[in-house]
């Protein structure tokens, strides 16, 4: 077999797409009206079909699209929403045609892009097993060989024999997975249903993707969990408005996605429109001290009486994962009377790693409620290595924070013999 799983040659998929809503829910007035307006324009020589609401409008939500990917690589895809990433997943699973191009698989494709896909909810968990899996092209026999494997790693060994509509989401996905996973695919397609499962389940999911890489067979990973991206694929493509702006390795590709989210790089935010809810953030301005520590002034305004709130700040990496959070204090800093209210305070930051990071706001009463959330708000940048002596730069690949260390070193050779 070619040591290329995927190849894809000039790829585009076209829509036809109405340019608003048909008008058959108009009140019958209102279509008098439009009808004698067309006869007029008809009368008087001026083109209607500039009137008729209906007419196609074609959207290419796919263009151009050209790539490979060798056996055994895991490639994560992103992109903002509508960039075409699960557009491009249909078309590769072949669930949908391209307009124009060409793809090339060497391999059985097995996908996972919704809850429930290939699932008959009528079917009890142990039945879809085996539907999901002549759906994938496996054999009665293959199946059952890795049928006690598929459920206890889907963990529904109670539920097996339960008709699958009375199964939550995040149950049905998990045998989905487990199915897709277990059932040796050359090349398996992920997209972001995972994030339907809980946090112990997706940290499974992801150490099973690694197993499928490592055998040498082929994963595709959508995902907007960056976080996800970064330690499981070692290669990213980026689509945007359904072409492919950069291929290359995860690391570079998320730092040009970073740069693209919109996210701020400055240090100061001002609100540019009157806010209308009852407590909102006006200013939020940051500076780096000289002792590495981050000076926050922030001004709110409070249009009428509420409770008292809570302010905090979330440190986020470029790519806007959280990373800590920052708290003036564990008590209500704001009273809630009406009127202008400028807290200035020294967050003092633990050893970052040099690069750029993102701070969200947010204002409540409690956790659970949000009054004003101000994301990448404001931004700022880390520079120099927290240890100057450091010979090899740190990376974000081993995390963010660069703890100080101090150690001694005792050595015997009393163990080896003479």
């Amino acid at each position: 077999m070619s040591s290329i799983h995927l190849a894809v040659s000039g790829l585009g998929k076209r829509y036809s797409i109405q340019s608003s809503a048909p008008p058959n829910y108009q009140r019958l007035s209102e279509t008098i009206v439009t009808r004698s307006k067309n006869a007029l324009k008809r009368l008087f020589g001026q083109n209607s079909a500039s009137a008729d609401s209906s007419h196609p409008v074609e959207f290419w939500a796919i263009k151009d699209l050209s790539f490979e990917i060798p056996s055994g690589e895991v490639v994560g895809i992103i992109g903002r929403n509508g960039a075409g990433k699960s557009t491009l997943l249909k078309l590769l699973s072949r669930i949908t045609e391209p307009t124009t191009g060409r793809i090339t698989l060497n391999g059985r494709v097995a996908s996972l892009l919704e809850v429930g896909t290939g699932f008959h909810p009528e079917l009890t968990g142990r039945e879809n097993v085996f539907l999901n899996g002549a759906i994938l092209g496996m054999r009665k026999d293959e199946i059952k060989s890795k049928f006690d494997e598929i459920v206890a790693f889907a963990e529904v060994e109670k539920f097996l024999d339960t008709p699958v509509k009375r199964y939550s989401s995040g149950m049905t996905v998990r045998l989905a997975f487990a199915v897709a996973a277990h059932l040796e695919p050359e090349i398996l397609i992920v997209d972001e249903v995972l994030a339907v499962g809980d946090t112990e389940f997706q940290r499974k999911c992801l150490g099973r993707m690694g197993q499928v890489a490592r055998a040498g067979r082929t994963v595709l990973f959508v995902s907007h969990n960056l976080t996800a991206v970064r330690s499981l694929c070692t290669r990213a493509l980026l689509l945007q408005n359904g072409r492919l702006i950069e291929d290359g390795p995860v690391a570079d590709v998320l730092t040009t996605y970073s740069a693209a989210l919109g996210g701020t790089t400055s240090s100061d935010w001002e609100r540019s429109t009157p806010p209308s809810q009852t407590i909102a953030f006006e200013r939020i301005s940051t500076r780096m001290t000289a002792q590495g520590s981050l000076a926050c002034a922030i001004r709110l305004r409070v249009t009428r009486q509420t409770p008292p709130c809570m302010l905090a700040l979330d440190i986020c990496d470029a790519a806007g994962q959280p990373l800590m959070q920052a708290m003036p204090s564990q008590d209500p800093v704001i009273s809630g009377s009406p009127g202008f209210y400028q807290i200035d305070t020294i967050v003092h930051l633990p050893a970052l790693i040099p690069g750029h990071y993102l701070i969200d706001a947010w204002v409540g009463p409690h956790f659970s409620q949000t009054l004003d959330y101000i994301r990448q708000a404001v931004s700022f940048d880390v520079t120099v290595a927290p240890q100057a002596n450091r010979t090899h730069p740190y990376t974000p690949d081993h995390g963010f924070i660069a703890p100080p260390c101090d150690g001694q070193v005792s050595f015997s050779n009393s163990a080896f013999p003479n």
